[in-house]
C-alpha cells in the first residue's frame, strides 16, 4: 500500500525512490511487524486471559508441563495479523505471489482456529477430527497449487539441492507435490510447537533464509549467475518473508521460556503452509528438507514411533514423541532442548543456503 502511494512521488521527491528497492521494503517490513507485536502482544495476552483463552496439556505429556495448563494460547493471530498488516504496507500488491501467500496464510490459519476453538470449548486437547482437518488443507493447498500451475510462465521443473542440471518437469505432478509440501510443512511445524519458543525459532531461521533465496530468484542477474531458476515477481516475497521474521522475533518476546503465551494451531498451522508455499513460489521446494530440518526431524520421530509401536506390539523407540519430549524425558531442561534446537536449525539454514554454490 505504501509502495503504491509513495513511490509515484519520486518523479517529484526523489527519496521517495527508496520504495523502489525490495530490499528497503524487506527492512521496513520486518521492524513494522516487530513493531505491531510489541504494540499489540500485551493487549492480546490480557484479552485472552479475560476470555479464559488457556491452553489444555496433553495428559500423557511430561509432568514438568502441568505448570503450563492454562497459558493463554491462539496468541498465533498476533503473528498473523503482524505478517498481512505489515505485508500489505510494504509490497508491490500487483504481484500475485503475495496474494498466494497470503491467502495460504489466513487458510490454514482460519483452520487453526477452528482447531483451537474446540479444544478449548471441550477443555481437552482434542480439537477437529483429523480426516476433516487434513481434507480442509488440501483443499487449500490443492486449490492454490492449481492456480500456480496456470499462472503465466511458472515453472513445473524441481529444483534438486546440490544439482546443477537436474531439473525434471513434473507436469500435473507438480500441483500434487506442491499440494504435499504446503500440507507437510503446516503439520510439520504444529508438531513441532511443544515447548516454549521452539517452533517460532526454526520458523524465524527459516523465513530468513526463503527471504534470500525469494530475492535471489527474483533478481534475474543473481539468479543467472546463481544458475538458479528465475521466477519473475517473486522477489516481492522477500517482503513477505521479512514480515514474517519479524512477527515471529515479536511473539518470540512473550512466546520465551517461561512462555506468557502460546502461538497454538492458529498460528503453527498458518506459519508451516507459509513457509510451503514459500518453498514452492521460490522454486526451492526439496531444500525445505534441509533448512527446515528441524520439522523434518519432528514429524519422522512421530511416524517412527507410531509406526513401531503398531509393528512390535506396544514397544517404543523414543521415550515420547514428538522427539523434543524424549530428551525432555532424559533429563535435559526445557531451555537447553530449546536452545539447541535452535543451533542445529540455524546449523541447517547455512548448509541450505551454501548449496547454491555446492552443485
Amino acid at each position: 500500500m505504501l509502495f503504491h502511494l509513495l513511490y509515484p512521488l519520486h518523479t517529484t521527491y526523489s527519496y521517495f525512490n527508496v520504495f523502489r528497492y525490495i530490499t528497503f521494503r524487506t527492512i521496513y517490513a520486518a521492524i513494522t511487524a516487530l513493531l505491531i507485536s510489541f504494540i499489540l502482544g500485551p493487549w492480546m495476552i490480557r484479552k485472552l486471559q479475560e476470555l479464559q483463552i488457556g491452553q489444555t496439556i496433553r495428559e500423557d505429556g511430561p509432568d514438568s508441563h502441568l505448570v503450563k495448563q492454562g497459558t493463554p494460547t491462539m496468541g498465533g493471530l498476533l503473528i498473523i495479523f503482524s505478517v498481512i498488516i505489515s505485508t500489505l504496507l510494504w509490497a508491490n500488491l500487483t504481484v500475485i505471489c503475495i496474494w498466494i501467500a497470503v491467502m495460504v496464510t489466513v487458510g490454514f490459519g482460519l483452520i487453526g482456529f477452528a482447531d483451537d476453538y474446540k479444544k478449548i470449548s471441550r477443555k481437552n486437547s482434542r480439537g477437529v477430527s483429523g480426516k476433516v482437518r487434513l481434507a480442509a488443507e488440501i483443499a487449500i493447498a490443492l486449490f492454490v497449487s492449481t492456480v500456480m500451475y496456470f499462472k503465466t510462465g511458472f515453472s513445473t521443473n524441481v529444483t534438486i539441492p546440490f544439482l546443477k542440471t537436474a531439473l525434471p518437469d513434473l507436469g500435473w505432478g507438480y500441483i500434487a507435490l506442491s499440494t504435499f509440501i504446503i500440507v507437510g510443512a503446516a503439520n510439520a511445524v504444529n508438531l513441532t510447537d511443544g515447548l516454549d519458543g521452539l517452533a517460532i525459532s526454526p520458523v524465524i531461521t527459516c523465513f530468513m533464509t526463503y527471504l534470500m533465496f525469494a530475492y535471489f530468484t527474483g533478481n534475474i542477474k543473481i539468479s543467472s549467475y546463481l544458475q538458479i531458476p528465475y521466477v519473475a515477481g517473486v522477489g516481492e516475497l522477500s517482503i513477505f518473508c521479512g514480515a514474517a521474521v519479524g512477527a515471529g522475533l515479536g511473539f518470540l518476546w512473550y512466546n520465551t521460556y517461561p512462555a506468557q503465551v502460546f502461538m497454538g494451531d492458529v498460528g503453527s498451522l498458518s506459519l508451516g503452509g507459509a513457509l510451503g508455499v514459500t518453498a514452492v513460489m521460490t522454486k526451492q521446494e526439496i531444500l525445505l528438507a534441509i533448512v527446515g530440518g528441524i520439522f523434518v526431524l519432528e514429524t519422522f520421530s512421530v511416524i517412527f514411533q507410531v509406526g513401531w509401536f503398531k509393528l512390535s506390539g506396544g514397544k517404543r523407540i523414543f521415550r515420547m514423541a514428538p522427539i523434543h519430549h524424549h530428551f525432555e524425558l532424559k533429563g535435559w531442561a526445557e531451555p537447553k532442548v530449546i536452545v539447541r534446537f535452535w543451533i542445529i536449525s540455524i546449523l541447517l539454514a547455512l548448509v541450505a543456503v551454501s548449496t547454491l554454490k555446492l552443485r
